[in-house]
């Protein structure tokens, strides 16, 4: 027994042991933070395609409206700002801050699977709140004034983007349908307030905001003459750091992803769905609100009016969001983009453009911003496509759970 044990042990040391090389993991068995820089380029470059198939489609337009100035017509609205005018490039910071605000409204909801098309009712309720409180808050200290204002815009924007979570909570009413609704009542209850309490009959709208209750400047509108710019851009910067880390880095940011990618899975592991959503429009309507407080509040000229029009920079932000994948960073620089080529389409009067043809082109390359979900599908597709077909030329795939098909054996002496 004892010798034909050593002949198996003396066996065993003496065969050459069969060495696997793996090949490399799929994407799919990537790390972590491997498959975030792979989905964040996929996002980069899917906005990148969206921003420039609205740019040659505005190149049409410019070539049918006026062929002799399509070329500098279009370099105009990619200036924007940057003409070197400091007045230009505040104006072009001024504009994205309001749709800055809706844009992050509308990713944060985004956030839990709602699609907030409502920040605009949001956006002009939070106005309307910060500009009552500014007109008569007459004993309030001027010093803290601003920030008592921008407290009640978030109150108004948050009561008004919780009724259509508490609807799809506890009712499961499309948050789609609820928000438009409260889009229309929202913008006739700001013209009954406004015609109540803080009209102005001469002008027919808002009382104009004291000199006292205007966000600080900071020396910001020395910098820009001609604009009045303020502290309002470092606010969405703070702003959007701050969802960001909600999103990402916090408990409740998890419950926030996981209910928008399954409720019913969510529920089931222990997480409250229908608080979740509540909170998360809670959170998108204050966001908007705030949104309003800075348009009104910012000493840039703009009032209240008693028009039966809903804003328009609750639904500018809904590109801004989708353009900017929903990340919170970058809806803040997003943003800044929109507000450039907005100012360097107002600057295409100057080579004969009508305000029509404009108002078309920046249409249209907020509408192709939709398309940038689309297109990070159709880049995931092809590049998908590419790795498989490198895996079958070199016979390499998954064979199942942490097994791949070996590349090659080698046989290493002991």
């Amino acid at each position: 027994m004892s010798d034909s044990g050593t002949n198996k042990d003396q066996e065993f040391k003496n065969k050459p042991l069969q060495v696997e090389s793996r090949s490399p993991l799929p994407e799919e068995e990537l790390s972590l933070p491997q498959q975030a820089r792979s989905k964040g380029s996929y996002s980069f470059f899917a906005s990148l395609m969206a921003i420039i198939t609205g740019l040659l489609v505005g190149v049409m337009i410019l070539l049918f409206a006026n062929p002799s100035r399509a070329g500098q017509g279009l370099l105009t609205i990619l200036k924007g700002g940057m003409t070197g005018s400091p007045t230009q490039f505040g104006q072009s910071i001024a504009t994205a801050i309001p749709i800055i605000m809706t844009g992050l409204s509308v990713a944060f909801a985004y956030k839990s699977g709602l699609f907030n098309i409502g920040a605009s009712g949001q956006f002009m309720v939070g106005g309307v709140c910060a500009v009552f409180v500014a007109i008569k808050g007459t004993m309030i200290p001027g010093s803290v004034l601003w920030i008592v204002c921008m407290l009640a815009a978030i109150a108004g924007g948050a009561i008004w983007g919780s009724v259509p979570g508490i609807l799809k909570a506890y009712f499961k009413v499309n948050e789609v349908i609820t928000s438009i609704m409260m889009n229309y009542i929202g913008m006739y209850l700001v013209k009954i307030i406004i015609e109540q309490t803080i009209y102005d009959a001469r002008y027919a709208r808002a009382l104009n905001v004291p000199v006292r209750a205007e966000i600080p400047t900071l020396g910001l509108d020395t910098a820009f003459p001609g604009t009045n710019l303020n502290i309002s851009l470092l606010l969405c910067l703070i702003f959007c750091l701050i969802i960001f880390v909600i999103s990402s880095r916090t408990v409740f940011g998890y419950e926030l992803t996981a209910v928008g990618l399954n409720p019913d899975a969510s529920r089931y592991a222990g997480i409250s769905s229908n608080r979740t959503v509540i909170i998360a429009m809670v959170i998108a309507g204050a966001l908007s609100g705030i949104g309003g407080f800075m348009m009104y509040l910012g000493g840039t000229g703009v009032y209240m009016e008693t028009n039966e029009i809903v804003a328009l920079q609750g639904f500018n932000g809904i590109p801004v969001a989708l353009l900017a994948m929903n990340h919170p960073i970058g809806v803040f620089f997003t943003g800044l983009f929109i507000g450039q080529i907005t100012i360097g389409g107002e600057n295409l009067q100057l080579f004969g453009y009508s305000k029509e043809i404009i108002d078309m082109i920046i249409a249209v390359i907020l509408y192709c911003a939709a398309f940038s979900l689309i297109f990070k599908q159709m880049l995931y597709r092809i590049v998908s496509s590419i790795k498989k077909r490198r895996q079958k030329t070199r016979g390499v795939g998954p064979q199942g759970p942490g097994r791949y098909t070996p590349a090659d054996k080698k046989e290493v002496s002991s």
